[in-house]
């Protein structure tokens, strides 16, 4: 399939969201249009506003969509595109029991409905990215594990089955990335003669990173990056035990580039691949964090938590091969040090 041209324009789903305000303003630095939609007028306008602020205003236009799992959702907006940034997706866990209408419904049909939406009346269209996570691709493992794309999260899905209401928030949140991934290829798969496009899927991992959406406070950030800032900002100090878990991580710039750069490389078609910075343990958000000048540093005192965790040998959990991201993409990831100095910076700059 061909590259999408600079020029052309692409649809950002759920465009006022953490991932994809940022996928939206690469779009627009790198010369494309962009039609970004959100779930009201005012959150539009503030779209609208801030791309504006930055010489785009010509080149950026906000669409409503209220509720992505209504049939026929996206239908007007993806008329006249060139290609689709399917962001738009459920990511909280603070919910009292999950609840199959937060999480799976619109995980799953809003993605199916945005695929239907440009079977139909995406004429232009080329090529769908959609954002999964990299919750679709592991199950939480017990020793040292090295995933791939090949690999899929089998035990979120049956657990969500077994145990229905009962299930933790977060299996919920796994099962329904997991879900809506299937949903996508399996819809793309049937209809791939019927249509123009191909489909990439974009798997991160934990996303932390600058937000440059509207929000207005730490406790306004999106699951991921207020669990970062409990811990690294929080005046509650954390356990030895909770400093030492360990994850694979990446810089919201870099996955929202990764999407960017899925549209432009002729062989990401028709792939799922991972974007993940590397392996990280919380401790050494920490000691990044202390590390910085305190020019860059919010009011908020810093934990130190136990900096001894990082004297022995490192144990990594979980980790992503990242042969398939640096084959396709190519992407050159911020450190640990960038992300939380850049996040930090931007934590003072509103305030917090």
């Amino acid at each position: 399939m061909p590259t999408i041209a600079k020029g052309s324009k692409v649809l950002v789903s759920g465009a006022n969201g953490y991932i994809a305000m940022w996928v939206a303003r690469i779009l627009l630095e790198r010369g494309y249009s962009v039609r970004g939609t959100a779930r009201s007028a005012d959150k539009g306008k503030s779209m609208s506003d801030y791309f504006a602020s930055l010489g785009y205003g010509d080149k950026f236009e906000a669409v409503v969509v209220e509720d992505i799992v209504k049939e026929g959702a996206f239908d007007e907006a993806v008329k006249g595109v060139d290609a689709i940034e399917h962001t738009a997706s459920p990511f909280h866990t603070n919910l009292k029991e999950p609840d199959d209408a937060d999480f799976l419904r619109p995980a799953v049909q809003g993605t199916v409905g945005m695929l239907k939406s440009a079977l139909k009346n995406g004429t232009q269209v080329k090529r769908v990215v959609v954002t999964s996570s990299c919750a679709a691709v592991m199950d939480p493992p017990s020793k040292p594990t090295v995933f791939s794309e090949n690999d899929w999260n089998v035990t979120s899905p049956r657990l969500v089955e077994e145990q229905g209401s009962n299930t933790a928030p977060l299996t919920v949140y796994r099962a329904s990335k997991t879900l809506a991934e299937k949903a996508a290829w399996q819809f793309y798969e049937d209809h791939k003669n019927e249509v123009e496009w191909d489909l990439v899927v974009i798997n991160p991992p934990f996303v932390f990173g600058p937000p440059i959406h509207n929000i207005t406070s730490l406790k306004s950030l999106n699951t991921s990056l207020q669990m970062w800032s409990d811990m690294v900002l929080s005046e509650t100090p954390k356990s030895k035990e909770a400093l030492s878990g360990s994850f694979a991580w990446v810089d919201v710039r870099d996955t929202a580039l990764g999407h960017v750069l899925a549209l432009e490389k002729p062989e990401a078609g028709g792939q799922r691949i991972i974007t993940a910075s590397g392996p990280c343990i919380w401790q050494e958000w920490l000691d990044a964090a202390n590390s910085l000048p305190s020019s860059s540093l919010p009011s908020q005192p810093l934990q130190k938590g136990f900096p001894e965790i990082l004297q022995g040998e490192k144990v990594y959990l979980v980790s992503y091969d990242k042969s398939k991201e640096q084959r396709i993409l190519g992407i050159k990831f911020h450190t640990q040090v960038e992300t939380a100095k850049d996040t930090l910076e931007e934590f003072a700059r509103r305030g917090w």
